[in-house]
């Protein structure tokens, strides 16, 4: 029988896990300070283990650092256009025109 491919990696056991062992729970309930020493180990409380989005996160911060990047509605913010421009209206209402008018052959 061969070596399932997860089992040859050297790392494969450092990946994100959602079931922790009973030795990751008491330290994750101490960090927390929820664990009182002289506690039962059996019956321990739930302990949320959530894989963190490092990446995401030093995304926003970047785009929140981004001198030009204010949010909407803050001062200094550039202010949105009101309406489209004339042409931009024109574009869309025959896109409409060219939708309504038919969808079978033509008469030729």
């Amino acid at each position: 029988m061969s070596v399932d491919r997860s089992l040859k990696l050297k790392d494969a056991l450092v990946r994100h896990r959602n079931v922790l062992t009973r030795a990751e729970r008491i330290q994750a309930l101490k960090d927390e300070e929820r664990w009182v020493d002289g506690t039962p180990v059996l019956h321990l409380p739930k302990v949320a283990h959530r894989k963190s989005a490092a990446g995401k996160k030093a995304k926003a911060e970047a785009a929140a650092a981004a001198p030009g990047a204010a949010a909407p509605g803050t001062p200094g913010a550039p202010e949105a256009p009101a309406a489209p421009a004339a042409g931009a209206g024109a574009k869309v209402a025959g896109a409409g025109a060219k939708a309504a008018g038919g969808g079978g052959k033509q008469a030729g």
